[in-house]
């Protein structure tokens, strides 16, 4: 949660997402890891929550279906503050962990094995899809292809930029279901087990990359526009690439064992964050949007129009001398994560003394 601000941050300080300068890559490399361990995970949370499984797959149908209904409505509006924009819709993160979800939804009721079986056949064989063709349908681009051949039609004036696809991403969801089987075994077993399934996921990853065999459209080049490391890390998350969820999801699984048995103020400060992870999304987006509005007016006296353009997908150019320094950019994740702190310490304390049935979704 306190690395994806960072991400969102640079959203708005107009840093390019990636490129030669080792700074500016880690900046936006080292959010990559996120997404894949929000879906990853919250498939594990799914298995190991308490109930039937139909009563899990009627929570993971509503859940999704309002996790979807909010991407399309406040959390696109907070990233550009522009009533005029809610046309032009963006189908994020949220979004794909709604689909994710309403999918998951009819497969929970099948038996754990299907379960893997489905989610490891479309996280490492969703790369043999050939590439797209000149004409790309809005089902194939909401399904997998994203944004290749520009936004969706939906007719009505309205159109959607898919930057989260379904595929592979709902495959993710799958092994994280599949993997909580794995965090229900003796501690000893558990904790061989998430070091194999993680230590082996970066060997696969290592092996494929180093010879450009198998998992990413984009081969990696020991001279080129990058150095040659950036490249080798340079892999693809749009659509997410077999070697990308392999290189962000073995390090997670791995580092469990570890990181369980952590203690002390930096981790029950970070343990805050982890308790109320949707509630600090729905805050997060709209904070930094407002930091970002008193950082124009702190340096030009006003505040550009360019912050209330169709961020983070279709911004247009950003005015001239208006990009932020890493240091500012820095500076301002660190305020708004120290921002959050409250609130998400009170509701995690106000959540955790309640049974209320709508916690569940906020």
């Amino acid at each position: 949660m306190v690395l994806m601000a960072i991400d969102h941050v640079r959203v708005y300080a107009g840093v390019p997402a990636g490129g030669a300068d080792p700074a500016v890559f880690f900046t936006r490399w080292v959010t990559h890891f996120c997404a894949p361990i929000f879906v990853f995970f919250a498939g594990t949370s799914a298995a190991l929550r308490r109930g039937s499984a139909g009563s899990l797959s009627r929570f993971l149908l509503t859940r999704g279906l309002w996790l979807v209904l909010l991407e399309l409505t406040v959390i696109h509006f907070t990233w550009s503050f522009n009533p005029a924009l809610m046309k032009d819709q963006m189908a994020g993160v949220i979004w794909m962990i709604g689909w994710s979800m309403l999918l998951m939804a009819g497969l929970v009721r099948l038996p754990w094995l299907g379960v893997t079986i489905f989610g490891a056949a479309v996280v490492f064989c969703h790369n043999l899809i050939p590439p797209p063709g000149d004409e790309v349908s809005p089902l194939a681009s909401i399904l997998y292809y994203g944004f290749a051949r520009g936004p969706v039609d939906l007719g009505g004036g309205l159109s959607l930029m898919v930057l989260y696809s379904i595929v592979p991403w709902v495959g993710v969801m799958a092994l994280g279901f599949a993997f909580g089987r794995v965090l229900k075994l003796d501690p000893s077993r558990r904790d061989r087990l998430c070091l194999a399934i993680g230590l082996g996921a970066l060997a696969i990853f290592v092996l494929l990359r180093a010879f450009n065999v198998y998992g990413d459209p984009v081969p990696w080049a020991a001279s080129g526009r990058m150095p040659a490391a950036l490249s080798f890390l340079n892999t693809t998350k749009y659509p997410a690439s077999l070697l990308f969820l392999l290189m962000t999801l073995g390090p997670p699984i791995a580092l469990v064992p570890f990181l369980e048995k952590r203690s002390g103020p930096a981790a029950a400060v970070l343990a805050v964050f982890g308790r109320v992870p949707f509630f600090y999304y729905l805050l997060h987006i709209p904070l930094i949007h407002l930091l970002a509005l008193g950082v124009s007016l702190l340096r030009f006296g006003e505040i550009v129009p360019w912050l209330f353009a169709n961020h983070p997908m279709n911004p247009g150019p950003m005015p001239e001398g208006y990009r932020w320094s890493l240091g500012l950019l820095y500076l301002v994740w660190a305020a708004a994560v120290g921002v959050l702190y409250v609130p998400c310490r009170r509701y995690a304390a106000f959540k955790a003394n309640r049974r209320d049935w709508w916690l569940g979704y906020l």
